[in-house]
């Protein structure tokens, strides 16, 4: 487990980084673009199996199989032991600490707007 958690640290490392460089909608695309990465073609989601084909293309060949089926179970809100892509985008995001702080100060800061505007 402990390769998992050097890659996740280096994601981590470089998420905001990307979400920074890229904006919003940037960093929405190229998640999508690496969830179109790793899915399955022909079921349209990320598995088991397609997530071990591909995850060189990432950088986590190192991955055992035990790593890549907690990562998998993780995200899998559904319960259908694939990774859909918004499964997958808010995977990434928790994986992200800076990130979520982040989207949840903006969160509570346009609440607090809504507020005040209703009043």
């Amino acid at each position: 487990m402990a390769s998992s958690r050097n890659q996740n640290s280096n994601f981590q490392d470089f998420l905001p980084l990307m979400a920074s460089k890229l904006g919003g909608d940037g960093l929405i695309g190229e998640l999508c673009n690496g969830f179109n990465l790793l899915m399955d073609g022909e079921k349209g989601v990320i598995t088991f199996d397609s997530l071990k084909k591909n995850s060189a293309l990432l950088g986590l060949q190192d991955l055992s199989d035990d790593d890549l089926r907690s990562m998998l179970k993780e995200g899998d809100f559904d319960g259908d032991e694939a990774l859909n892509q918004m499964e997958f985008c808010v995977l990434m995001f928790r994986l992200s600490p800076e990130l979520m702080e982040e989207s949840q100060f903006l969160l509570e800061e346009a609440l607090l707007q809504e507020f005040k505007d209703s009043c």
